[in-house]
């Protein structure tokens, strides 16, 4: 019994992790929001978002691509206007990746629409159960195999 919770968890966090799954749920999300967010920056957006500044060779694990994808798809956000660089105060050779007060509206931007998309998932749940897998989710995140 235990075994297949198991096996039913890791089945579905295969599909939740799948570069596809969350390319196409980036692309919905970045819909209209200019030609500099899309589905290929937007891992880059929200992971500056989530860390503060930081280099690109920083920031790549986070985003999921290497230092130079990072490079590449933080100069189409800096273009924008969405990000600047600046220069790292504990070393003059470096750059970090900063928010700009427009990159800030676009993720406060993001970040609604990603909490509408999950909530209209959600709406047929019965009450509570959405609550509840909400605390259950961000427990297993804490205590988890991921903690």
């Amino acid at each position: 019994m235990e075994n297949d919770v198991g096996h039913e968890i890791a089945e579905a966090l295969g599909i939740l992790l799948r570069r596809t799954t969350r390319a196409e749920l980036h692309k919905r999300l970045t819909e209209g929001m200019g030609e500099a967010v899309d589905e290929v920056t937007y891992p880059v957006l929200s992971a500056l978002a989530r860390t503060g500044p930081r280099s690109a060779a920083e920031l790549a694990p986070d985003a999921g691509v290497d230092r130079s994808g990072v490079t590449r798809r933080a100069s189409r956000l800096e273009a924008a206007g969405l990000i600047r660089r600046e220069v790292d105060p504990t070393d003059r050779r470096a750059h970090l990746l900063v928010l700009t007060e427009e990159g800030e509206a676009a993720v406060t931007e993001l970040r609604a629409r990603l909490a509408a998309h999950i909530m209209r998932s959600l709406s047929a749940w019965p009450p509570g159960e959405a609550a509840s897998f909400a605390r259950q989710l961000r427990r297993f995140t804490a205590e988890g195999p991921f903690a």
